[in-house]
């Protein structure tokens, strides 16, 4: 058993008021670590046997959006999308999803399917291609990942899935980490691009570990007024 802070990730064996790395006043939880890993290793291999990758990044049809991402998707990337809540990361990553025209799996943690359905209704979003999930359980958002084999995974939000083997509660820094480790090794393993959702604390930062952020290629921020007619998508990764 041990603690962690859940603004910069330093691990403690006992409670402490104050983390020594970050300076922040009560940041710690206890931390529970599951029995059970999943990894996914390669055997070492020498430098110049390493076959050159030429990754051709892909434009979604959103021109802003690209423009954020530097021209496009990279194969195999991770973005993590930050928000505070209602300000419209599910609705921009939906018209995304019908965009891009590719297969994906839209995993909700926090809305039933109908409720997407009359989202995605308001927008105009009637593809095919997009397969709609409501879920928490890690595990079975995996088992159906595999199934399915969709080009991209989008998960809404990451405070919301857990896995049952880790006895911490849902949105907790063990089970957030845990979540988002798993689901980047997965994607990275067979190639297909991530999108996670994650809603921001009232200081502005996403919530849960500062870790989560260096587990991903890619964080982005959609801010402005909930009222007002524009966003702002902010490349911080």
């Amino acid at each position: 058993m041990s603690y962690i802070c859940k603004n910069c990730g330093y691990i403690s064996p006992k409670w402490m008021g104050r983390c020594p790395h970050c300076q922040e006043w009560n940041t710690f939880e206890e931390e529970i670590s599951s029995e059970e890993k999943i990894s996914f290793s390669f055997p070492p291999i020498s430098l110049p046997e390493i076959k050159k990758e030429t990754f051709k990044r892909k434009p979604t049809g959103i021109n802003e959006f690209d423009r954020v991402l530097g021209g496009g998707l990279v194969p195999s990337s991770t973005i993590l999308l930050g928000g505070e809540p209602g300000i419209g990361k599910s609705t921009l990553l939906l018209q995304l999803a019908q965009s891009l025209g590719e297969k994906t799996l839209y995993v909700s943690g926090e809305e039933s399917p109908s409720q997407i359905k009359l989202r995605a209704e308001r927008l105009g979003v009637d593809s095919k291609n997009i397969f709609i999930m409501s879920e928490n359980n890690l595990q079975t958002i995996l088992k159906y990942f595999r199934e399915l084999d969709p080009s991209i995974l989008i998960l809404d939000s990451i405070q919301a899935v857990f896995l049952p083997e880790i006895s911490s509660t849902v949105g907790s820094v063990s089970q957030v980490k845990e979540c988002a480790s798993l689901l980047v090794r997965e994607a990275k393993a067979r190639g297909k691009t991530l999108f996670i959702i994650g809603q921001v604390t009232k200081e502005g930062i996403i919530a849960g570990p500062k870790i989560l952020e260096h587990m991903v290629d890619v964080v982005l921020y959609l801010e402005g007024e909930k009222r007002g007619l524009y966003r702002i998508l902010r490349g911080v990764k």
